[in-house]
């Protein structure tokens, strides 16, 4: 009897783990969510579609955006001066067919919030830019969205 019960025991432990190994967790999920908004942010920020840019974003007075390179820095704070900060790039720039390469170093969710760590390199179309070491930070809006509210960009100078 012992034993029977110890193999039902065993074999269902088996099932729940091959199950869970199965179906992605919600973690996974918003993972992969958080990846694709921050990879789309980018790349709309380069074909300078302002609009798939703006839905990437929670628009919000805490929001922030900051870039450091070795010549400049620069930060907006609050969704409006983000917004306003950015018009003119939208209405002058030309889009550019780029290639986003990032190495994802951390991402960690605090429930309805995320941190987000990592190096970014853009190429093509003419831009040979360095690695960039930048940091996103987002919440989910009222749907259960992944939004961006807090950009940080540092430009590492090449060695």
């Amino acid at each position: 009897m012992k034993a029977v019960l110890t193999f039902v025991v065993l074999s269902l432990a088996i099932q729940v783990a091959f199950a869970q190994k199965k179906k992605p967790s919600s973690t996974q999920n918003d993972v992969e969510a958080i990846k694709a908004v921050i990879v789309k942010e980018t790349k709309s920020f380069f074909e300078t579609d302002k609009d798939s840019w703006k839905s990437c974003w929670l628009q919000v007075p805490h929001a922030y955006w900051s870039f450091a390179d070795s010549t400049d820095v620069n930060y907006y704070e609050g969704w409006q001066n983000i917004e306003k900060g950015f018009n003119d790039y939208f209405k002058m720039s030309k889009p550019a067919q780029v290639q986003i390469e990032n190495r994802w170093d951390h991402i960690k969710i605090y429930g309805s919030a995320a941190f987000v760590h990592f190096r970014q390199k853009i190429l093509g179309d003419g831009i040979d830019r360095d690695e960039q070491s930048e940091i996103r930070i987002l919440e989910k809006d009222e749907e259960g969205n992944w939004k961006i509210i807090h950009v940080g960009v540092i430009r590492k100078p090449s060695s």
